[in-house]
């Protein structure tokens, strides 16, 4: 199996619990050190460069990975960037980053699985959107469009090859305790996850084949109120929640690592070439 944006955070906590249960794992990550780190705990994981916004860097990672540990039988689309804060402090360039990473780096993993599974029968695609996908605010206007595109992709692929043997489960969790929410205050009332939890609810969900997961579960009130209440009275139950000012009153001192970290890409030509080599 594979995992993309392994190296810390929530895919670093998936791969540990799927190598708990005797998987074999990738750990793809665009920072290959920390993909290393996170491999070399593992009992059977291989850690490798894989810029998920790259087509030609995913295709690397899947025929590397299935040249060390088999062919790919589960996919996980964990990879993600979350600027915050008000939209006209956000470059046109962090956009395109920040939609190439989050939509088209799903889109170029299923698309370098897809024929593979296809071939042999079967296999399972699990992408991390979030519940921001299903309900936004102020300051999180284009992550949350980033991943209502991920939502939609997921089911339509599920409804398209679903019955040639193709599982996709699509992962909604609310604020997890990663990086990306540094520097914020969480939401009123709602828990805040922690990475295990959200790996602890995939692995589930891949074993009973789940076609969508919502964390935590009292989300799923939440997003059936976006949905069904009128705007405003969505608008008052975004401000009870803190909703309306959680990604615009945000600590950037706190944030300031983070927000460097997202913004450029590392230089990853040294481990694109060693990667290429080994292929050959």
């Amino acid at each position: 199996m594979a995992i993309t944006g392994a190296g810390r955070g929530i895919g670093q906590a998936t791969a540990e619990r799927f190598a708990r249960a005797g998987a074999r794992v990738a750990v793809g990550d665009i920072d290959v050190t920390a993909a290393e780190s996170t491999a070399s705990r593992l009992p059977n994981g291989v850690g490798l460069v894989l810029d998920v916004a790259d087509a030609t860097s995913f295709g690397r990672f899947v025929s590397e990975t299935e040249a060390r540990l088999g062919p790919i039988d589960i996919l996980v689309n964990n990879a993600g960037i979350m600027p915050v804060g008000p939209f006209l402090n956000q470059s046109v360039e962090l956009a395109r980053r920040l939609m190439d990473i989050n939509v088209h780096g799903p889109i170029n993993g299923i698309r370098a699985v897809l024929p593979g599974m296809l071939s042999r029968g079967g296999g399972h695609i699990i992408n991390v959107a979030s519940t921001a996908g299903k309900v936004t605010g102020p300051g999180c206007a284009l992550y949350s469009g980033s991943k209502a595109a991920v939502i939609m992709i997921s089911d339509g692929i599920r409804q398209e090859f679903g019955a040639r043997g193709i599982t996709v489960t699509t992962v909604l969790p609310s604020f997890t305790n990663t990086e990306l929410i540094s520097g914020t205050k969480g939401l009123r009332g709602v828990q805040t996850l922690e990475p295990l939890q959200v790996a602890d609810a995939i692995v589930r969900g891949v074993a009973r084949k789940k076609p969508v997961i919502v964390l935590p579960a009292s989300g799923r009130l939440t997003l059936w109120m976006s949905a069904n209440l009128p705007v405003r009275a969505r608008d008052v139950f975004m401000r009870i929640s803190g909703g309306d000012r959680v990604f615009m009153d945000v600590d950037t001192a706190a944030r300031a690592a983070y927000d460097k970290r997202i913004s450029t890409a590392p230089d990853t030509s040294a481990a694109n070439t060693a990667a290429s080599d080994r292929a050959q």
